[in-house]
């Protein structure tokens, strides 16, 4: 997710057309681009706002690294300078000892292309952004730092898999993860048209593969499903009314409601949820959609929690591995937060 200021004012104003991560370096088991794995060398810096950050917030609870890789949650509301860190004392980050984001950014590259996203993989020592690649974060998370996996991590981008995977999940960022944004910052009712439609045709797609199999590949929870939840999740409070993405709600589609509900209630996922961050940031963030900033009441969160009755699929959760103990007390969604 992008920088704020101008640029929010400038939403449906404008064609949308999402930048490609400037910052593309990969922390990796080798140090192939200098960047070795290191226990407590980086920050990871998200917003619980931002679809693209959770996925990296929900990998991070799922494969124990918590102690290894620290986080820094950034406010939802953004000001003219994008991300801020107005949540902690004195409105700094308490390890990279900054106010906004784009400090790191500036210490990495002056005048840089693509504003200031979250996540953001921040080098502790000296201060700079190593990454902003929310493409290949993640899968890096799964496969590059497995030394500092807890013990029974799951294995979430399983190498007998992995075309499969890639394949669901390029045809669900192009048409959801992507096309509910498209759709939302549309400046003409063609174009439009066009991004929700591809949106719902996606999901009916995937509304018979997940009737018979309780996961979008194989039997366990994999990369896949946690790109597809954190759209999902945000479906009915932001996407549907906010981004006119309303041929139906997601709690009108029986099987991807509880599909979701499923993940919500696995431990790593619903616990990293902020629905209170999340209505915020787009309804008063996005002014040129919403320009009176105001957040709807709505809506109820209180499904979240029945049954979703998706274990009669089978499928194991975490395979050979085990679910994530809780979060810690610092990083626990607070109760407006949550259903």
């Amino acid at each position: 997710m992008g920088s704020a200021g101008d640029g929010n004012s400038a939403y449906g104003q404008k064609a949308f057309k999402r930048s490609k991560s400037h910052f593309a370096d990969r922390v990796t088991a080798d140090a192939r681009d200098g960047w070795p794995v290191e226990a407590g060398r980086y920050r990871l810096v998200v917003s619980r706002a931002c679809p693209w950050a959770s996925r990296a917030v929900i990998s991070r609870r799922l494969l124990g690294l918590e102690d290894a890789l620290s986080m820094g949650i950034a406010d939802p509301i953004q000001d003219d300078r994008s991300w801020r860190f107005t949540l902690d004392p004195d409105g700094r980050d308490p390890v990279l000892g900054i106010r906004h984001l784009s400090e790191a950014y500036d210490r990495r590259e002056i005048d840089y292309p693509g504003g200031v996203s979250v996540p953001a993989l921040v080098d502790v020592p000296s201060g700079k952004l190593v990454t902003n690649d929310y493409q290949q974060l993640t899968l890096d998370l799964a496969t590059e730092w497995t030394a500092l996996h807890r013990e029974g991590a799951p294995d979430l981008y399983p190498t007998a898999l992995r075309d499969e995977i890639d394949t669901v999940m390029a045809e669900v960022y192009e048409d959801v993860n992507n096309g509910v944004y498209r759709a939302g910052f549309a400046t003409g009712q063609e174009e439009y048209e066009e991004a929700c439609a591809g949106v719902f045709r996606r999901l009916d797609l995937l509304t018979p593969r997940l009737a018979r199999q309780r996961y979008l590949v194989g039997d366990t929870i994999t990369e896949a499903d946690i790109r597809l939840f954190t759209t999902l999740v945000r479906f009915d409070a932001v996407y549907h009314g906010h981004f006119k993405c309303n041929r139906w709600k997601l709690t009108e589609n029986e099987v991807l409601w509880a599909y979701v509900r499923d993940l919500y209630q696995t431990p790593g996922f619903g616990d990293t949820v902020d629905f209170d961050h999340i209505k915020r940031h787009y309804y008063q963030v996005h002014s040129g959609i919403n320009p009176t900033g105001i957040v709807p009441l709505g809506p109820d969160l209180s499904g979240w929690l029945t049954p979703h009755h998706r274990e009669e699929l089978g499928g194991r959760p975490f395979g050979e591995g085990t679910p994530p103990g809780p979060p810690p007390a610092e990083e626990q969604v607070p109760e407006r937060g949550r259903p």
